[in-house]
């Protein structure tokens, strides 16, 4: 959005985003446009093309306006290049990009096409924050049971952080060592949402559940030995959870987890 003679006009070489409309609403508030320009302004930008086909992919540049972040690439399953060519579009259109599930081979195919691109190895995902985020209310805690669950703890933290939340993270608190967990109640209770990440039986979730009054997230991870099923195990044992206020997300899915924890911080 940019300023000229007392007029404010939207960048109509981009999508229109959230944080374009507020500014406007504010603009209109203080008497700096007038309603009629707003609407114009409003109306050719949602008529502008909201869906950009590019063969492979229909890249929704909407997404933003009806969810409240851009369209997020899964890049599992796709080639570094669908990745590169879905990233351009998104950020050329002045939005924020993430990637989950990316290789280094994808990074460096993003990289060449979006060089503000950054690769979180943990988490293997990409990002690059672009215009204004609207911040969460609180503080999303991001607990994992071991060492061995934080790629999908990583990526829970990376997706929180890039859709404009404060993260706490505390790791290695297993049930193994209940009295790792116990030491950090102060960090537990000052959270808004709380997401558990653990594999093997799965119980991290039911115990920080009967401690906080917050929503739990729980993620089951797919880490643990034969019996574990790749997960099922610990998924089975969450969704038996006794305590109250404990809800599940997909094995390994971080990224779930922490979109629905970032849009219960931002009511």
């Amino acid at each position: 959005m940019s300023f000229a003679g007392g007029k404010t006009s939207l960048n109509y070489t981009r999508a229109l985003t959230v944080a374009d409309l507020q500014q406007l609403l504010d603009q209109v508030r203080l008497g700096v446009v007038s309603t009629d320009d707003a609407l114009d302004q409003v109306t050719h930008l949602l008529r502008a093309q909201s869906v950009q086909d590019l063969g492979f992919a229909r890249v929704d540049h909407h997404r933003e306006l009806r969810q409240g972040f851009p369209e997020v690439i899964f890049g599992l399953g796709k080639t570094p290049a669908q990745i590169a060519a879905i990233a351009r579009e998104i950020v050329n259109r002045g939005h924020t990009l993430l990637v989950t599930r990316a290789s280094e081979e994808a990074f460096a195919a993003v990289q060449s096409e979006v060089p503000g691109a950054v690769f979180h190895a943990v988490a293997r995902a990409i990002t690059l924050r672009q215009g204004d985020i609207q911040p969460g209310r609180g503080t999303i805690l991001v607990a994992a049971a071991g060492t061995s669950d934080l790629p999908v703890a990583e990526e829970a933290c990376v997706t929180a952080d890039v859709m404009g939340n404060t993260v706490d993270r505390l790791f290695d608190v297993g049930v193994a060592g209940i009295h790792r967990l116990l030491g950090e109640h102060d960090r537990l209770a000052a959270a808004r949402t709380v997401i558990v990440v653990a594999g093997m039986e799965g119980a991290l979730p039911s115990v920080i559940g009967g401690l906080v009054k917050v929503p739990v997230i729980a993620v089951p991870t797919s880490v643990g030995y034969g019996a574990s099923f790749g997960g099922l195990a610990a998924l089975l044992g969450m969704l038996n959870s006794c305590s109250a206020g404990v809800s599940v997300v997909n094995i390994d899915n971080g990224f779930g987890a922490a979109a629905i924890a970032s849009r219960i911080n931002h009511l």
